[in-house]
């Protein structure tokens, strides 16, 4: 039985056949742990969503900024951005079946002694509240208050995170940490437009699994959504995104029970400037 992490696709489907056959890849023996934006930016988000949705419980999926994204479009609670490539999706005779299975898919998962988001983790939250805020969003996503919720998703306030938060605010801070977060000061304060390598981190703040007094310390967290970060393992660290939708590689890592974890690459062809 092989375990694979894998890091943002984005409408790759080709890279990610060729990724799935570089590891011999069979959806009766394997499981694969993909971390969020399945979708968007690149040429095939409608076969990447079919592909693993045809794949079961042996592809079990976070959602990214991207993926939200596309359900918002698709709720009429946001306009296309100039570079989105989503109408693979929107306007595909199997659109509903798509986009439901989308509403399904985790914030965050602890598996293996891993604990997967797209995004970050606010320095405040432990592995347990981190999945439990999670499931408060995964909640919303399923329920019938979905236009609501993504209606008033968006925004980069509140900034920092307070356990007395409640509604709107609540999930939007717990979304942009999952999905969004880059930096933050030791304090837990997020900075959600610099876009940068660890190096371009506006004054006072650090790369968030770099705050030193955060509660996931010791604990591995994998985690994709910041292709000028690329791929970086550490003891308590796996970064995934690769940047395959801006012409670098799509990224898995297979876990290894003994740690001799094995890293494996395929080139992309997509080439857009790099964005989020």
């Amino acid at each position: 039985m092989g375990l694979y992490l894998i890091g943002d696709v984005q409408g790759c489907d080709a890279p990610l056949a060729r990724l799935l056959g570089k590891i011999g890849f069979s959806p009766s023996r394997d499981t694969l742990y993909l971390l969020g934006d399945l979708v968007n930016r690149g040429p095939d988000s409608a076969g990447v969503l079919r592909r693993l949705m045809g794949y079961g419980d042996s592809a079990r999926c976070l959602l990214g900024n991207h993926d939200l994204s596309l359900l918002a479009v698709a709720q009429g609670c946001r306009a296309p951005h100039r570079n989105d490539t989503m109408d693979s999706v929107l306007l595909a005779p199997d659109r509903a079946a798509m986009l439901e299975w989308l509403r399904g898919q985790r914030m965050a998962m602890h598996e293996h002694g891993v604990l997967m988001v797209h995004g970050g983790v606010l320095p405040q939250w432990d592995v347990a509240q981190t999945l439990s805020l999670a499931g408060e969003v995964e909640a919303v996503l399923r329920g019938p208050a979905l236009g609501d919720f993504l209606a008033q998703m968006y925004g980069n306030e509140p900034a920092k995170w307070d356990d007395s938060l409640a509604g709107a605010a609540r999930l939007r801070i717990i979304v942009n940490a999952l999905t969004r977060l880059r930096f933050c000061t030791p304090e837990g304060a997020m900075d959600l437009k610099a876009s940068g390598g660890p190096k371009d981190a506006p004054a006072g703040y650090l790369p968030w699994f770099d705050v030193p007094v955060r509660k996931t310390a010791g604990h591995t967290v994998a985690f994709g959504h910041w292709s000028t970060l690329g791929y970086l393992r550490r003891a308590d660290l796996v970064s995934l995104d690769t940047g395959c939708v801006w012409g670098g590689c799509l990224s898995a890592l297979r876990l290894d029970a003994a740690g001799a974890h094995e890293h494996i690459q395929v080139d992309c062809e997509q080439a857009q400037a790099p964005g989020e």
